[in-house]
């Protein structure tokens, strides 16, 4: 059986009534076991065994979460099926495959809980403990080292004992007591001696067995010798997961990290990490795998400090992340990324009062970082940056020297970085002028962003005082997110002239209001950058509407002047490049200028996208100005001889508008789209890039008349506003055209749903083959994420079924059988299967 026939009859199964159901379970009964062992992971003929041969039973197993059905096979502690388990690989509804002790929380310790770890089974060379003996890390050794394993066999202990406290280390010494009595300590120190190099992680255990021999009474010893702690099991297996705990498992399995149970002692973790570090394990490297255990050591609430700084030792970045309380410490601390820790971290904390900001800024370093990840919108921060800036006052000479120092004063807090920016008692250089000066437009320096906050802060009389010193760099980063008043603003401008006003106009980053002052000036270079820039999404800056009166020369005046060389130069830039998706702005805009740089720059390859540009020009600077467009020789002959003609006739222009309009209909762009049958998806590309939409209408009736060329279905169905007759004929063709997300969710499909244009419905009456629609339902509208319409596949599929199968066992069956080949769609399918079944009775 194919996975999609297994997954049919699991459906057919559950969408058929009980009675029925256990009937086509009668009549399918060869076929159900490689389902359920597909389903569980687990070989066919242990799956019979274990559900026996009732169909009905199996049938009820189909529906039966397999985590719940592995953990029930788990609970019979049977050496043979704990060996299946071992490598079983269950699906999940969703059809995925996982393996089962890898994802599944407890399997393992389900199983040798429920153990009879007296059976030979469990040891024999090809059994499940030679398995263990392998297992080095993460949640599974946490089972081997909390179950009775250890006490059973001689090399156990020896190679697992290094994991426990000793305390649980004298338990299994207990348990190999009562079970081989003292035979097996002399064996086991026979063993210690035979392999020297052999480590138990504590070397006070040979000694302890000595004595264990030597005393009267080996269990009242044992006990008598037992350290204190770790009575409780649930703080031993904390403490294993912590050790050993796997972030994958804790994400996949949805129960994350284990908190600290309570009364778990934090001197007992203590002197377990001192013991043996937290995290550490074999064949992993030592510095990262101790770093892992310790992060998830910081993450339980009331970590002592000094772990909590071991941690930050090691891994700054992902103990600020992931600390449940990163002490002031660890702010005072030099690290080699210090950045990497604030940005998680010193925002929040003063948002929430953790962090004194006074004591902040006296103390935390390196000033660069603490300055630049400051909240801007906290008002006790900014104020108490304020008040600490003002001892800068308004001499340039101190703000200067203050920013020129900043980038190397790594062990400095922000106090201590102003103390000496003002300290004139040295013989170290003072700064008249900005040091290392760059030019606009380029990447914000750590120390550049750092003094801007303190800028921000200082009072509007420093601020004036100081921006004449700024270097282009530093006038762009002040206006766009400095926060200047009016006053100060005008005071760069006049500082530093118009090029300061086009920095502004350059970033990505702006304000409706500096939008708004930008736009107001109307100057031609400020204008130019406007046009040329994108927001940090990547979208244009200025709307349509705006780049096209820029290119028609009316923003700021109506006057309709020519475009200027700057603007000009920003356009053929953009021309340049692979995007041409602003053509559409710059083809109507009737400049002679803007017309031959487009021309220059780009192919118009569609006849309607020519006479728009011809006819703009034609109206805005006359039958001259196209004739200096034709002269360029860069459109086809024909439209130059024939628009040539017309240029001498009183009705010239409205003949032009009429052939653009003709161009334009559905008919013409459907022809367009048609021209080249072996890439239709090129050319329609082509008339999108040109700023026109599909001629719907006329693809429509080109679909139903059978005309539409093959491949050019597939790319409209893509677009957002494809119409539904075109998406009910690709249904039909092809409905899993396109790249699917791991989900197994076709792009086109999910968001016509999505957009209401599809229906649940559709896909069950229209998707072909039948296998396919299936596939679709499930991943679409199934139950398991919801339909957009409110149809899941369960309710769409139980309602057909009813109508055509009924309660015919025999019918369902052959439904079953006709569905890996049939070709047409679901409704057609079970039609089939129910006329078939009638002729054969």
């Amino acid at each position: 059986m194919t996975d999609s026939t297994r997954s049919a009859l699991r459906l057919a199964l559950s969408l058929a009534g009980p009675e029925t159901a256990d009937a086509l379970a009668e009549r399918l009964r060869p076929e159900l076991p490689a389902v359920l062992a597909d389903r569980f992971g687990l070989p066919e003929e242990m799956v019979e065994e274990l559900l026996g041969a009732d169909p009905a039973q199996m049938r009820a197993a189909l529906d039966i979460d397999p985590r719940e059905w592995l953990l029930g096979a788990a609970e019979l502690g049977d050496p043979v099926v704990g060996l299946a388990l071992w490598h079983a690989w269950y699906r999940d509804d969703s059809g995925h495959q996982w393996r089962a002790m890898a994802v599944i929380p407890d399997l393992l310790a389900t199983l040798l809980g429920a153990a009879d770890l007296s059976d030979p089974r469990w040891y024999e060379d090809d059994g499940l403990f030679q398995e263990l003996h392998e297992v080095i890390s993460g949640p599974l050794l946490v089972a081997v080292l909390t179950s009775g394993f250890l006490g059973v066999t001689l090399g156990s202990l020896a190679l697992f004992g290094v994991h426990l406290p000793p305390p649980a280390v004298v338990d299994v010494c207990l348990r190999f007591q009562a079970l081989w009595g003292t035979e097996a300590f002399s064996r086991f120190l026979g063993l210690l001696e035979d392999v020297p190099e052999l480590d138990t992680g504590h070397p006070w255990l040979p000694d302890l067995l000595r004595r264990t021999l030597e005393a009267p009474d080996p269990e009242s010893f044992l006990r008598e010798q037992r350290p204190a702690g770790w009575e409780d099991p649930e703080h031993l297996r904390a403490m294993l997961e912590l050790r050993y705990g796997d972030s994958w498992l804790e994400f996949h399995s949805g129960r994350g990290f284990p908190a600290r149970p309570d009364g778990l002692d934090w001197d007992l973790i203590r002197r377990e990490h001192e013991r043996r570090p937290v995290g550490l394990v074999e064949g992993e490297e030592e510095e990262s795998s101790r770093a892992a255990g310790l992060i998830r050591l910081v993450q339980w609430e009331g970590c002592p400090h000094d772990l909590v700084m071991e941690s930050f030792g090691r891994s700054p970045w992902e103990t600020a992340e992931h600390a449940a309380e990163l002490p002031f410490e660890a702010f005072t601390k030099p690290v080699e990324y210090p950045a990497s820790v604030y940005c998680r971290t010193l925002s929040d904390g003063l948002r929430a009062g953790r962090l004194p900001v006074e004591r902040l800024l006296a103390e935390a370093i390196p000033a660069e970082d603490v300055l630049w990840h400051l909240p801007d919108d906290h008002e006790p921060t900014r104020r108490a940056l304020t008040g600490l800036v003002a001892r800068l006052g308004t001499n340039p000479v101190n703000w200067l020297t203050c920013y020129a120092r900043m980038q190397r004063a790594r062990t400095s807090s922000v106090a201590e970085l102003i103390e000496d920016a003002v300290r004139t008692d040295t013989r170290r250089k003072r700064y008249t002028s900005w040091p290392r000066p760059e030019e606009a437009d380029g990447l914000t320096s750590f120390s550049r962003r750092a003094f801007l906050a303190m800028f921000r802060c200082a009072s509007e009389e420093a601020q004036l005082a100081v921006v004449p010193y700024l270097d282009p760099r530093g006038v762009q980063d002040f206006l766009v997110h400095g926060e200047p008043s009016p006053a100060v603003r005008e005071a760069v401008v006049a500082a530093h002239g118009l090029p300061a006003q086009v920095a502004m106009a350059a970033s990505d980053d702006l304000s409706a209001e500096q939008l708004d002052y930008l736009r107001d000036l109307d100057e031609p270079a400020v204008n130019a950058r406007l046009f040329g820039c994108t927001s940090i999404f990547g979208t244009p800056l200025l709307e349509r509407p705006e780049r096209e009166r820029l290119l028609a020369g009316l923003l700021g005046n109506a006057d309709g002047r020519p475009v200027p060389g700057e603007l000009l130069a920003v356009l053929e830039r953009q021309l340049q490049g692979r995007d041409r998706s602003w053509l559409t702005s710059f083809l109507e805009s009737g400049d002679v200028a803007v017309a031959r740089t487009i021309l220059t720059e780009q192919q118009l390859r569609i006849p309607a996208t020519r006479l728009r540009l011809l006819a703009a020009v034609w109206e805005r600077g006359g039958p001259d100005a196209v004739r200096e467009i034709l002269a360029m020789d860069r459109l086809p002959v024909t439209l130059r001889r024939r628009t040539e003609k017309l240029l001498d006739t009183p009705d010239g222009l409205e003949r032009l508008r009429a052939q653009l309009a003709e161009e334009e209909t559905p008919d013409r762009l459907l022809a367009f789209l048609t021209s080249a049958p072996r890439r239709p998806g090129k050319q329609l590309q082509r008339l999108l890039d040109e700023g026109l939409e599909p001629p719907w209408s006329a693809l429509v009736a080109a679909q139903t008349a059978g005309t539409l060329p093959v491949g050019l279905l597939g790319p409209l169905v893509e677009l957002p506003d494809c119409p539904r007759e075109l998406l009910l004929a690709m249904l039909a063709t092809d409905p899993t055209y396109g790249k699917s997300d791991r989900d197994g969710q076709t792009g086109w499909i999910r968001d016509a749903l999505r957009s209401a244009r599809l229906t649940s419905d559709d896909i069950l009456s229209h998707a072909a083959p039948a296998r396919e629609a299936l596939a679709l339902l499930r991943c679409h509208t199934g139950d398991r994420t919801g339909a957009p319409d409110g149809q899941p596949a369960r309710k769409l599929g139980a309602a057909l079924a009813q109508e055509h199968l009924a309660a015919d066992a025999e019918a369902w069956a052959v439904c079953l059988q006709l569905l890996p080949t049939f070709a047409g769609t679901l409704p057609e399918l079970l039609t089939t299967a129910g006329a078939v079944t009638r002729r054969q009775q």
